[in-house]
C-alpha cells in the first residue's frame, strides 16, 4: 500500500513543482479514473482500460487547468488551493452519479491470487503496484532530468518570473503538470479498486498521501516516495 500512496503523493508533487499549489482535486481525479476503469474493463479488459483512463484523466486535468486554474494566475496560492477544494467537490458529485450506491469492480486480473516470495505469501496485485511505481518514478526522474519540458518544469518551480524571462512557457508547464497528475491519479485509482472495488467513499484514500509529501518535501518526487 505504500507504493500506492507513493503514486498518489507523486501526483500531488507534480502540480506543486510547477505552481506551488497543493491540488486538493487529486482525490476526485483518482476516483474518476477508477470509475472510468470500472466501465472500460468489461469491454476492453483491465490492461487496456487503465491507460485509456489515464489518458482521459490527463485530458480532464488539462481542462481543469485551462478553465479554472489558468484564470487564477497571480492570485494568492491560498486562494487557488481553496479553488481546488471546490473542484474536488464538483468532480466527485458528478462521478458519484456514475458510481451509484453499489461497489463497482475494476476488473483487475489478479483478484486475491498470491505468490510465494522468499517464503512470504504476497498478493499478485501488490507486486504489480510496486513494479508500476518503480516504472513511473524512473520515467518521471528521466523526464525531469533530461527532457526539455522536464527542465522547463523544474525552472518554473524555482522561479516563475525568471523562467518566463528565459523563454519558458509557464502556462504550458502548468497545463502539462495537471495533465500528468491527472493521468497518474487515474493509474493509482485503478490499483485502489483492485481487490475491493470502488465506491463513493474511495476518494478518502488519496488524502492519506498528503503526510507523505509533507515528510518527503512538497517539491521532491523522490522524497514523496520515501515519505
Amino acid at each position: 500500500f505504500g507504493s500506492l500512496y507513493a503514486m498518489l503523493a507523486v501526483s500531488f508533487v507534480i502540480i506543486y513543482k510547477s505552481s506551488k499549489v497543493i491540488s486538493f482535486a487529486q482525490p476526485a481525479l483518482m476516483l474518476a479514473g477508477a470509475t472510468l476503469v470500472s466501465y472500460l474493463a468489461g469491454p476492453v479488459g483491465f490492461y487496456l482500460a487503465v491507460p485509456l483512463a489515464a489518458v482521459a484523466m490527463a485530458a480532464v486535468g488539462l481542462g481543469v487547468e485551462r478553465a479554472a486554474i489558468r484564470p487564477m494566475i497571480g492570485r494568492p496560492v491560498f486562494v487557488i488551493a481553496i479553488l481546488t477544494l471546490g473542484l474536488d467537490v464538483v468532480i466527485r458529485v458528478v462521478v458519484n452519479v456514475f458510481i451509484g450506491a453499489n461497489v463497482r469492480q475494476v476488473g483487475d486480473p489478479w483478484g486475491l491470487a498470491t505468490v510465494d516470495v522468499l517464503g512470504l505469501t504476497v498478493q499478485q496485485r501488490y507486486i504489480a503496484m510496486i513494479l508500476v511505481l518503480i516504472v513511473v518514478v524512473a520515467a518521471l526522474f528521466a523526464f525531469f532530468r533530461y527532457s526539455r519540458w522536464g527542465l522547463a518544469m523544474r525552472a518554473a518551480s524555482l522561479d516563475q518570473e525568471t523562467a518566463l524571462v528565459q523563454g519558458v512557457s509557464v502556462g504550458g508547464v502548468m497545463a502539462l503538470s495537471w495533465a500528468m497528475a491527472g493521468g497518474l491519479a487515474a493509474v493509482a485509482g485503478a490499483f485502489v479498486g483492485t481487490g475491493g472495488g470502488v465506491d463513493q467513499s474511495t476518494w478518502v484514500i488519496a488524502l492519506k498521501a498528503l503526510p507523505a509529501i509533507i515528510i518527503g518535501g512538497l517539491d521532491s518526487i523522490e522524497g514523496a516516495v520515501v515519505g
